[in-house]
């Protein structure tokens, strides 16, 4: 990527600002010069106007905006590989973000998917940006979201289209023509989870959990996962499992299997989670909605799918880095 400090004496009008009080729009770039120069602007723009800015990127991106940055003032980074690698991680620490200067308009730099992502991942996380329209609704906030269209799919940037509002171009914001709404999922993101393989291992639970949590333990570390990531998956497997006990009054089933990549622990039950944030929004510890805050906090990825016929989550734990 090309270095050096935006320059001093751009003009571009900053029209990002919604006239209400949240702003999410997509902005989709070609080349690093391109990106490197819209988002500095838009960050400077921000700090000019003494608005806090947060900067969430993958891998070196935010050591390069840093050093194209004209302007200094309150201003967070944070690696999108670490911050990102579960989606439903990014809301809280935007919203932590948020909390943190009250009364105070923000703005926040997100690019939550990349090319080399898995489909899974990709799918989440484009889950997790048409969530943004609900977690941020009042929060006095402009995010821009960047797209790179020359390494991703089109149905990626198509969906993109469908999740954000808005069109980040030279400096203006445009309305999208396909926004689907606040929450609403492109079909692609929101069908159901393909079957487990028929070599996964499964067990049914009702009111034991003690063969559940011992078929996930002995899975993982066959399976090679460390000592600690497979505690971390017997916790998660264990938090979901029993809010069907808690919740539903009924039995569920457990499947578990791997890859040489990770290994996937997925549940069913008859339960309906009617909150679309959950799991992405701080809880008091005794509060429902604690479980899955712990879930996502622990797991690499967690799928989750939930209507009134049933809800199913899959979990995934890497055996090793990609």
């Amino acid at each position: 990527m090309a270095t050096g400090k935006a320059a001093q004496g751009d003009t571009t009008p900053d029209t990002t600002r919604s006239q209400g009080a949240f702003s999410h729009l997509a902005f989709f770039y070609r080349d690093e010069a391109v990106y490197l120069t819209q988002l500095a602007a838009f960050a400077d723009a921000g700090l000019a106007n003494g608005e806090p800015v947060f900067i969430a990127v993958p891998g070196p991106k935010g050591g390069l905006l840093r050093e194209h940055l004209a302007k200094s003032g309150d201003l967070r980074f944070a690696d999108m590989v670490q911050l990102g690698r579960n989606p439903a991680r990014i809301i809280p620490e935007v919203q932590d973000f948020i909390d943190g200067h009250p009364r105070q308009r923000v703005r926040y730099i997100g690019e939550p998917i990349w090319p080399g992502r898995s489909a899974a991942e990709i799918c989440e996380a484009t889950r997790h940006e048409a969530l943004i329209n609900l977690a941020f609704s009042e929060a006095l906030a402009t995010i821009v979201c960047p797209y790179d269209i020359a390494g991703l799919a089109p149905s990626v940037v198509g969906e993109a289209g469908r999740t954000h509002p808005a069109i980040l171009a030279n400096g203006r914001a445009a309305a999208a023509a396909r926004y689907a709404g606040p929450g609403n999922f492109p079909p692609e993101c929101d069908r159901p989870l393909p079957a487990p393989p028929a070599y996964a291992e499964a067990l049914d639970y009702e009111t034991d959990l003690r063969q559940m949590r011992s078929l996930v333990a002995d899975h993982a570390y066959r399976a090679g996962l460390p000592d600690e990531r497979a505690s971390d998956l017997v916790l998660a497997a264990s938090e979901i499992t029993a809010n069907t006990l808690r919740h539903t009054g009924a039995a569920g089933t457990v499947h578990i299997w791997h890859t040489e990549a990770e290994v996937l622990c997925q549940i069913q039950d008859q339960g309906w989670i009617t909150d679309p944030l959950a799991g992405r929004t701080r809880h008091a510890p005794d509060a429902r909605g604690h479980g899955l805050w712990v879930v996502n906090h622990v797991c690499d990825l967690a799928e989750l799918r939930t209507g009134r016929g049933g809800t199913t989550i899959r979990l995934h734990m890497r055996i090793r880095d990609r």
